[in-house]
């Protein structure tokens, strides 16, 4: 009797979906909603990895700059990089009637060049470096990345006694 009532409850249960969700999607209307579905889902993935392609692994320029170099540090909290600053000759403003030394900030992504660098502190350096959109934690801080030391020149220091003797007596 059980078995009989738990069927009839059940046949009646089919019939109350039935009545309260009539419309039933064709199959082949599913499977076009799922290409769609799909197709969609690949477009905006590879849109997002193509944007994060170009973004911050795409060189938007390259170039050499050449300067005094002024240091580079090896810093970080979670991701350590080498980053450095570079004296220009000439100066930049970007206020009117204020003036300001060229400097040229960078990261240097591998250590043996950055290695390099710490040791000619205060010498006039000629970096190949290249231009990123965007700067990645581990990569550095800066959207130039130096990859190349192109020349290491010693700055010659003015002569700090240039004057001509004095007279050794006064009459």
């Amino acid at each position: 009797m059980d078995l009989i009532a738990w069927g009839m409850l059940s046949l009646h249960n089919q019939s109350i979906k039935d009545t309260i969700m009539p419309i039933t999607i064709k199959p082949s209307i599913k499977s076009k909603l799922r290409k769609i579905r799909n197709y969609t889902l690949v477009t905006i993935v590879l849109g997002l990895v193509l944007f994060v392609a170009i973004r911050y692994y795409y060189p938007f320029g390259e170039g050499v700059k050449t300067g005094q170099l002024n240091y580079v540090v090896y810093k970080g909290i979670l991701f350590k990089t080498y980053e450095g600053k570079l004296i220009q000759s000439g100066f930049q403003s970007s206020k009117p009637g204020a003036i300001q030394s060229n400097e040229f900030n960078f990261s240097v992504a591998n250590p043996q060049i950055a290695d390099s660098l710490m040791r000619a502190g205060g010498q006039m350096v000629e970096l190949r470096y290249k231009e990123y959109f965007g700067t990645l934690p581990w990569r550095g801080y800066s959207r130039f990345i130096v990859d190349e030391i192109v020349s290491i020149t010693p700055v010659n220091q003015p002569l700090i006694n240039n004057y001509p003797p004095a007279a050794a007596t006064f009459q």
